[in-house]
């Protein structure tokens, strides 16, 4: 029978009473919390002063896990478990969660943060011992939404004062790409489509590099721009065969997600690679837009660090060092037998005495696009100065004895006006 109160461990109202030893205790029917238990006496000594001893304090138990705690910590094993963790990891994420259960904050949360906190403590242990897991991937298996698990993580680094390293780009890469379904031929995945899975991870990398360079990783979350590096790697490879293949569609033959903001971060990856384009002498002939410019990613991803450099110039630079980066691109062209017309001669075919036209800095997207502000309206003033002013009011802005007595004249002078005499 439910009894009055609340149980502390999961806030719900279901106590009933139940017998242990012949003592009666109030039970949780929800967790099976001990809300109040019974009464033993141990001894005669105990007995005769009249002093009852509970049957924690009887049987030497201080401390009980209480079955919330026990399915958390079956959570966090089938979490490991799930994610093919070795033993150490797990063994490391169980100590962390008994450690944050017992906060008293941790224990009276809502059962929603109970289930995050299994997760963090996943993440916390994956990350210090350097396992490429995101925290998207464990709010995908727990179904926890992304807010309250960022919350709950910050929340539990702090409170037991852990050092969390940040998550290395490389390995989440490398473990990213592994997953894609592409390098063995299938009945849903067509031979042309298939790739070798060393020469797409290396120009995925390269990719990845790139834009972190070019400020496209910066607060972003990382799997998207993953996702758009990992499918110009893989079109560049054969350009041929894969430009006319989608984003949408490569996602689903390699059996992937897409994540949502890919596509932003796959055209702001071709508006970077464009630029470099520009620097190149052998392709600015060529008026590469943002799809002929993906046969070309192997040359510019070769020059990358020096076309980076070039890009981010701010054009201050001296007319010979000008000259000298100018020679210097037109000998790569030499090297790769591109040139004027495609002679092969390393030249560019431009008016005498004018130098090629300065391409746009690179810079971040935010300030590329920055958000609208919306500038709040000033509110139309409706005073026009005609207005009348009450007597009350009028006192306030009377300032010396002059302005107080010529009010009351006229105050008087108007009740004069005013006033009808009296009939004879």
């Amino acid at each position: 029978m439910p009894g009055g109160g609340q149980c502390p461990d999961c806030g719900s109202t279901e106590l009933v009473e139940d017998s242990h030893y012949s003592q009666n205790q109030l039970v949780c029917s929800d967790c099976g919390c001990v809300v109040t238990e019974g009464v033993l006496t141990t001894t005669f000594t105990d007995e005769g002063n009249l002093r009852e001893v509970t049957y924690s304090r009887s049987t030497g138990e201080n401390e009980q896990v209480s079955r919330s705690q026990q399915r958390g910590l079956c959570r966090v094993r089938d979490l490991c478990r799930v994610l093919q963790l070795p033993p150490t990891f797990e063994d490391t994420a169980v100590a962390y969660y008994q450690q944050a259960y017992q906060h008293s904050g941790i224990r009276a949360a809502r059962l929603q943060k109970k289930e995050v906190l299994v997760g963090c403590c996943v993440l916390i242990t994956c990350r210090q011992r350097n396992w490429p897991l995101t925290m998207g991937t464990i709010c995908t298996l727990l179904y926890a939404d992304l807010d309250v698990f960022s919350g709950t993580y910050l929340q539990m680094v702090k409170l037991l004062g852990l050092d969390v390293p940040s998550l290395c780009l490389v390995d989440l890469v490398k473990t990213y790409c592994s997953s894609f379904k592409l390098f063995e031929a299938s009945s849903s995945v067509p031979a042309k489509y298939v790739e070798d899975k060393e020469k797409m991870l290396s120009r995925t990398l390269q990719l990845v590099e790139l834009a972190d360079e070019t400020w496209l990783v910066t607060g972003r979350h990382p799997l998207p721009v993953i996702t758009a590096a990992t499918f110009l790697a893989w079109q560049s490879l054969r350009p041929s065969d894969r430009l006319t293949c989608s984003l949408a569609r490569f996602c689903k033959l390699a059996s992937v997600d897409l994540p949502y903001p890919a596509s932003s971060r796959l055209q702001e990856l071709l508006a970077v690679l464009l630029r470099l384009a520009e620097q190149l002498a052998w392709l600015q002939v060529l008026k590469l837009d943002k799809r002929s410019v993906v046969a070309h990613i192997g040359d510019l991803l070769q020059h990358r660090h020096m076309l980076v450099r070039k890009a981010f110039r701010d054009g201050t630079a001296e007319p010979d060092a000008l000259d000298a980066q100018e020679k210097e691109l037109q000998g790569l062209g030499q090297g790769q037998g591109w040139g004027k017309e495609g002679r092969g001669d390393g030249s560019v075919d431009l008016p005498a005495g004018k130098r090629p036209a300065s391409p746009t800095l690179l810079l971040p997207p935010c300030m590329l696009k920055p958000p609208k502000r919306i500038c709040p309206t000033p509110p139309v003033s409706t005073v026009t100065g005609d207005e009348n002013i009450s007597d009350s009011e009028i006192e306030q802005y009377l300032r010396t004895p002059q302005e107080v007595r010529d009010f009351q004249r006229a105050q008087a002078a108007r009740q004069a006006a005013t006033s009808v005499p009296n009939p004879p």
